[in-house]
């Protein structure tokens, strides 16, 4: 039924790949599976944190949204664009959520970054609501993931790195 492989052109086991809908994961392998009639070859994803695995027909990697780890260079503009000044804009909270979820799942860095910056609070400054506060959260850890691995550090000092520069912004 199933047989792990070694490869397929684009990932290989053993790399770090950002899915949009659940961020950074690691190829664990490849199989062949029949499903519905079809032979189909998934590639196999372990999102440790989530306790997920997930598979994706290799055909289907590419529309899926499935990318290899942000460069150095990619991952140094989305820190950038932390520094940057906020853009929240005074539409209804509702609307906006909507499109910080979208811009999240896209898997991009940059626009993940986006939402970080105009979503983070420091001292001083007015309360979150709990739906900001929970779409901060999420748009943070998926960047901090990234970063981390990008930087090839653990969580913890990838976490205080982004603050740090959250801080001085």
């Amino acid at each position: 039924m199933s047989g792990i492989k070694k490869q397929t052109s684009k990932f290989n086991k053993g790399d770090h790949v950002v899915y949009p809908a659940h961020g950074v994961g690691l190829i664990k392998g490849f199989e062949d599976q029949e499903i519905a009639g079809h032979s189909l070859e998934l590639i196999v994803i372990d999102f440790e944190k989530d306790r997920m695995t997930l598979r994706v027909p290799k055909t289907k990697a590419e529309t899926s949204g499935l990318r290899r780890l942000s460069t150095k260079d990619e991952m140094d503009s989305a820190i950038k664009t932390l520094k940057g000044r906020s853009r929240a804009r005074r539409t209804m909270w509702s609307r906006r959520a909507q499109e910080y979820e979208a811009k999240i799942n896209s898997g991009d860095p940059i626009s993940i970054a986006e939402v970080v910056r105009d979503l983070h609070r420091n001292a001083g400054q007015p309360d979150q609501s709990y739906s900001e506060r929970q779409i901060y959260q999420a748009a943070f850890d998926r960047l901090m993931r990234e970063f981390a691995a990008v930087e090839k550090i653990d969580e913890d000092t990838a976490v205080e790195q982004l603050e740090t520069v959250l801080q001085a912004a």
